[in-house]
């Protein structure tokens, strides 16, 4: 993830200077390509969106804003577990901007490699400290990231992770209490009504997890859960965001929105500390904690369910019923941040300076997987082509996953 300068800006790329090897992933609004470029002797990811596509409006807002994150975080030292900016450009069809190839998968892809579809508490633990110290990046910067889960955590080359795909995060401006607050954000889609808990809450993009809308089953049968992301909707009317308060977007992916998000509170922080809890839940039990068999129940779990767990207590039980408290005031790292988190008992002698020392990662990529044939893609032909259909954005094929690979110990 080294850069060979902070102070320079990413330079443009050009569309017709690339050479698209493969589809890395597709969405309902974007196309991501594995690329090569015989200038930079590497291959990185390309994520293009079409300006044509029916929803070009709110495709075009949310990839400028992601390529303006990834500009902010590339313009000071490069984070170790966070992707920066190799180039960004435009043209009148599309906008598309590159970030480093990840080879080894999403961690959701990674689990499910795993016989058991798990991981261990060791392996729990390392993984969780470098997604820890992304986040603490991006809050320390006034960013907060709405969109952790599995498929949005990569491993790179090394074994360590990084974090992807920031269309969903949004700026926070600080207060006199010390705690940031989410700024108001002009570009906010359009203000709706407070939709009552009874009604039916509308305005979900497509499944980004699973496949689109099918659910894929693996070389045992175990069927792997859809869930869908939600899309941004504002509460309530921006004005009402003149002291700088919270968010009222109604955003992330259904099994991991906070009980404030669906309350229409507002939110804050700590919203990725709940989504922390969700994850390390998913990764314990191979099932996140309040699944219901359709998004309605999965809600009222959310509001109203207690995470089970099996076994005897535990330090990793407790970190992850600690960082679900409904309560986001009293939710683990609301306070303090990452700090609170990194003080738990879970992590006791962990050395978080040196995390990225680490030279034996629990899962490391072959170096084999990035195959860089002849030919390739011509990506204006692929949209010519092809209606985007449904599916993720950043997990690899998922056929990968017939192959079970345990993880050593770590």
């Amino acid at each position: 993830m080294d850069r060979d300068s902070h102070n320079t800006p990413p330079p443009e790329l050009h569309i017709d200077n690339l050479r698209a090897i493969k589809v890395l992933g597709k969405g309902a609004t974007g196309t991501v390509f594995l690329v090569y470029d015989n200038s930079r002797h590497q291959p990185f990811a390309l994520k293009v969106v079409e300006k044509s596509s029916s929803l070009h409006h709110h495709a075009d807002r949310r990839a400028r804003h992601e390529i303006s994150v990834l500009s902010r975080l590339s313009a000071a030292a490069s984070h170790p577990f966070l992707p920066h900016l190799i180039g960004s450009s435009e043209t009148q069809e599309f906008i598309y901007w590159a970030i480093p190839f990840c080879p080894g998968g999403d961690l959701n892809v990674l689990r499910y490699r795993q016989n058991d579809h798990v991981f261990s508490p060791a392996v729990i633990r390392f993984y969780l400290a470098e997604i820890i110290c992304a986040l603490q990046h991006l809050h320390e910067r006034g960013i907060v990231y709405r969109d952790l889960k599995p498929e949005n955590i990569l491993v790179q080359q090394s074994g360590h992770v990084t974090l992807t795909d920031f269309d969903l995060s949004r700026d926070l401006v600080p207060r006199k209490s010390g705690y940031p607050n989410f700024h108001s954000d002009p570009e906010e889609e359009k203000p709706v009504k407070h939709p009552p808990m009874n009604r039916k809450i509308t305005r979900f993009v497509v499944p980004k997890r699973g496949g689109g809308n099918h659910a894929f089953h693996n070389k045992k049968g175990l069927k792997k859960a859809k869930s869908a992301r939600v899309s941004p909707v504002s509460r309530r009317n921006p004005n009402d965001f003149s002291t700088n308060e919270r968010s009222n977007s109604f955003v992330g992916t259904e099994e991991y929105v906070a009980p404030e998000v669906i309350r229409g509170d507002g939110h804050e922080f700590a919203v990725d500390w709940w989504a922390l809890g969700v994850l390390c839940y998913e990764m314990l039990y191979g099932t996140t904690p309040f699944k219901g068999k359709n998004r309605k129940e999965t809600f009222r779990k959310i509001l109203l369910a207690e995470p089970e767990f099996i076994g005897k207590p535990n330090a990793l039980t407790d970190l992850i019923g600690k960082l679900l408290d409904k309560d986001p005031t009293r939710r683990l790292g609301y306070r303090r941040g990452a700090s609170e988190i990194k003080e738990h008992e879970f992590f006791r002698g962990l050395r978080w300076d040196l995390l990225t020392e680490v030279l034996r990662p629990p899962f490391l990529p072959s170096r084999d997987d990035i195959e860089i044939t002849e030919g390739g893609i011509d990506i204006r032909e692929y949209f010519q082509k092809l209606k985007l259909p449904a599916s993720p954005l950043w997990s690899p094929s998922l056929d990968e996953c017939r192959n079970n690979v345990s993880l050593p110990e770590f």
